[in-house]
């Protein structure tokens, strides 16, 4: 009994111990999982599947960008930090300004759990063409029009639209693009230190990647949710890009712009960054390119498609033009050769500010964040169906992981589902039918790349 005793403080002593950073884990603020390498997930019967395209947009919640979604838990009012019901209010798409939603918003808007301090946040102003701006106050209580999204209704009515889908990761999009390639926006494998907000400059932009000049930081958020260390934002971690090379699994990632950048989650990989020969093949500017590999059959296994900063539907930025151009990237390939083999997984990176009504399961410090969107397009998803599964950014990657026989990486993957209640993979391929929208391929592929650099948010 007395060895068993030692053996169980013993036991304890350990488990609070949290490595090179020091401190102790408790309830609420618990480390990533340690990497496992034990070996391949088991392919299962999506094997059917060859080809995965991540289509990742910018900046909505679920209440904001599908208000009006048959099916789909939504909200059309919110409450505020007085406890006052505040009804949402149409905005535009392209509506001149942009809700504050750095890490600190997340704990503002979310108030330990009432979710209603969307009133306290900030909102950024642009104001352009006579457009105003909203107060303060009510910014975040908005929700876009269906009819300036119809593509994306129509997406989400005929295959799956998840309506519990989470944002691992409660910032911005800088750590929120690492969760989506990493399942995690920790410094180096094995830390337990995350990036929590956009770098900053030695000249005050706010970009980020091993290609960033000197002086260039990241703020880095602990186990107990300080954010008090910085750091230089290139990254020694695991990536699905890293697992892919060693598979022999070919991947793409299509971008605008190159070097350092808050949606180019490659520059910010140094294992993939070094090696110039890889990062260069790998790496693709601008995102239009990817319209031409589908119809020149040279469609990568597994792909991120991240868009020019006027289509990407970043509340200030965007000039409306994002859901024609996500119906263009799924019309290209719902038109191809790749069809019946594709799994086609369209979300955003980050909430934006936006409110929300249902508030995300906390694990740690910096998981889980705000609900955001997820269209799941396949021949073989479940038609006209509301997923109301928990999902979040590693469910993607679990997904991705499964198809192609790829270990886990460790991180948020582990604890999250795969998308299997998205998906009949015994039913016969659905045939496709395009997505009607105001502007076609052509419109995109005379596009030059659009900066990506987002305001000072």
């Amino acid at each position: 009994m007395i060895r068993r005793l030692v053996a169980l403080i013993a036991a304890a002593f350990l488990a609070g111990c949290v490595g090179p950073s020091g401190g102790s884990s408790s309830p609420g603020t618990a480390a990533l999982p340690s990497r496992s390498r034990s070996g391949p997930h088991q392919r299962r019967s999506q094997s059917l599947i060859q080809h995965v395209v991540i289509i990742v947009q910018e900046n909505r919640s679920v209440d904001d960008l599908f208000q009006f979604l048959p099916g789909a838990n939504t909200q059309a009012y919110g409450y505020n930090s007085l406890n006052q019901q505040v009804p949402l209010q149409p905005e535009p798409l392209t509506a001149p300004y942009d809700v504050n939603h750095v890490h600190e918003s997340f704990e503002t808007e979310y108030r330990g759990g009432q979710m209603n301090g969307f009133n306290l946040v900030y909102e950024i102003c642009n104001p352009g063409s006579g457009s105003q701006c909203p107060p303060s106050s009510v910014a975040a209580y908005g929700y876009v029009p269906q009819s300036e999204v119809q593509p994306y209704y129509t997406m989400a009515a005929t295959y799956t639209f998840a309506d519990d889908m989470f944002q691992t990761n409660q910032g911005p999009s800088f750590p929120a693009h690492q969760y989506l390639v990493s399942g995690t926006s920790t410094i180096r494998n094995g830390s337990r230190l995350r990036a929590s907000e956009n770098p900053v400059e030695p000249d005050g932009k706010h970009e980020g990647g091993c290609d960033a000049p000197p002086g260039t930081f990241v703020t880095l958020i602990n186990l107990a949710g300080r954010e008090t260390q910085k750091a230089f934002p290139c990254f020694r971690r695991v990536s699905l890009m890293s697992e892919m090379h060693t598979a022999h699994v070919s991947w793409r990632y299509y971008q605008a712009g190159a070097g350092a950048g808050l949606w180019r989650a490659v520059d910010a990989l140094e294992p993939i960054w070094k090696k110039r020969i890889d990062f260069t093949r790998h790496v693709t500017n601008p995102p239009s390119q990817v319209l031409t590999d589908i119809s020149q059959g040279t469609l990568a296994s597994v792909v991120w498609v991240t868009p020019t900063a006027l289509a990407s539907d970043h509340a200030g930025q965007t000039d409306g033009s994002g859901p024609s151009w996500v119906a263009a990237v799924v019309d290209a390939i719902g038109e191809s050769q790749y069809w019946n083999s594709t799994a086609i997984f369209l979300t955003w990176d980050d909430w934006g500010g936006w409110y929300d009504h249902v508030a995300p399961q906390i694990y740690n410090s910096y998981e889980l964040g705000f609900r955001v969107p997820l269209v799941v397009i396949s021949p073989y998803a479940k038609l006209n169906y509301v997923s109301q599964v928990p999902h979040e950014f590693g469910s993607i990657l679990k997904f991705t992981e499964e198809t192609f026989n790829l270990p886990s990486m460790g991180t948020t993957d582990v604890r999250a589902d795969d998308l299997s209640d998205c998906f009949n993979f015994s039913q016969p391929p659905t045939p496709f039918t395009p997505i009607t929208a105001p502007l076609g391929a052509s419109y995109f592929l005379k596009q030059s790349s659009q900066s990506s650099r987002l305001p000072d948010d």
